[in-house]
């Protein structure tokens, strides 16, 4: 039995993505316990039923003596609580919590990559100048991890190219935070309505959003109330690559697409959406995809990094280059030209959730990773083969992804 510390980026993400992990933990005997961001703070982590503690960890703040701040304050929590292993995910819990369990005596650290980040999504200035701190940054924190586990491919060669990683780093690959197939279950397509594209997403740049309004105005002044475009997320002008208000304000008075803000339960959207659209620069390996792929549903996404791991293009859906418009808009057009395509594809996307990101596959390679007790006892996972393989994953990144038909 082992006690096991997350350090989380904020409550939703916790609950939401590291929620079925922390159960299946506990299930296997070993306590689990949690820093969380008091920023934005939720108190729906009650349900996870485990003991937390609310952090001052700044969400965009880039001071330096915020930083040394932060990081003392949270060596001395750590102190504390005394846990045996420490997982961080995110960039704020990794570049600042990773040094604090090292500071605090951890032996056993681990950390997640869930995405690279804003500072690796654009060339602007700001980013330009960031970058290199937060390569630095990253690189710090990284060497003192037992395993760091990343989500795509493109991520583990990129933080390499950079430095941040070496090529002997214990890397482990993951599918994504994988998905619930149980609460994201497989739905029949809706009849008698307007064929439904459905983007979940912030309204940031970096999703595509602007992307998707484009091609919906096209396709709307075409075909008309035969098609739907809908977008469920939350607006925060606060945010980096945040669109502006006045454009939001313009798409909202559109007829266009329909937005319908922050949702906290999206299954009633994907259930009434034909196809699922998520037209995103980066990602790591987006959630939102996995839910609608288990959801049964056509996907169209980005040849882009973590997206491109969940299409394989022309089988669940297509791939569209990201940062255009009009190739997402001739995807789009191939499903209402020939709509008997989304069953299939909606089969396939459903088939591949199962297969390779489904959320009990994704944690026992993790638990295996961080040589845990698996749920139902028995003892902790040892000797892990070199490359293991598990529904998709590897250790470092030398093993070959699974062929559904299309791109491996």
């Amino acid at each position: 039995m082992a006690d096991i510390l997350f350090i989380a980026g904020n409550t939703r993400s916790l609950i939401a993505n590291r929620g079925d992990l922390i159960r299946e933990m506990k299930q296997a005997g070993h306590n689990v316990s949690a820093l969380v961001p008091e920023y934005d703070f939720l108190p729906e982590i009650a349900d996870l039923d485990i003991p937390y503690r609310k952090i001052d960890l700044s969400r965009s703040s880039i001071n330096p003596l915020a930083a040394w701040k932060s990081r003392n304050e949270l060596a001395q929590i750590i102190h504390e609580c005394k846990p045996d292993k420490v997982f961080a995910y995110t960039i704020k819990p990794v570049v600042l919590g990773v040094p604090a369990a090292r500071k605090a005596g951890i032996a056993e650290i681990y950390a997640m990559i869930t995405g690279m980040g804003y500072l690796f999504t654009g060339e602007s200035l700001k980013q330009q100048m960031l970058r290199p701190v937060a390569c630095r940054m990253y690189r710090n924190a990284l060497a003192g991890c037992k395993t760091v586990f990343f989500q795509n491919p493109d991520d583990i060669t990129l933080s390499r190219k950079l430095n941040i990683i070496r090529e002997n780093s214990p890397v482990v690959m993951t599918n994504g935070s994988g998905v619930n197939m149980a609460q994201f279950s497989r739905q029949p397509l809706p009849e008698n309505q307007p064929l439904t594209f459905l983007m979940i997403a912030r309204l940031l740049r970096d999703k595509g959003v602007s992307e998707f309004v484009a091609a919906a105005e096209k396709l709307k002044f075409v075909y008309g109330e035969r098609i739907r475009f809908q977008v469920v997320g939350p607006y925060d002008p606060n945010l980096p690559h945040a669109v502006s208000k006045s454009q939001y304000e313009r798409w909202k008075k559109s007829d266009s697409v329909d937005f319908s803000g922050h949702m906290t339960d999206v299954r009633p959207w994907l259930k009434q959406c034909h196809v699922y659209v998520l037209p995103s620069y980066r990602e790591g390996t987006p959630r939102s995809v996995l839910e609608a792929m288990a959801t049964g549903r056509a996907v169209i996404t980005t040849d882009a990094p973590g997206c491109r791991e969940t299409v394989a293009d022309g089988v669940n859906g297509f791939l569209v280059p990201p940062g255009q418009s009009p190739p997402l808009a001739t995807a789009m057009e191939r499903f209402i030209s020939k709509p008997e395509r989304i069953a299939e594809m909606g089969e396939h996307s459903y088939q591949m959730a199962k297969e390779k990101y489904d959320v009990n596959k994704v944690n026992l390679m993790i638990m295996a990773s961080m040589n845990l007790h698996p749920p139902g006892g028995g003892e902790p996972f040892t000797d892990i083969p070199e490359p293991f393989t598990a529904a998709g994953g590897l250790v470092g990144d030398r093993g070959m992804r699974p062929d559904h038909g299309g791109r491996s």
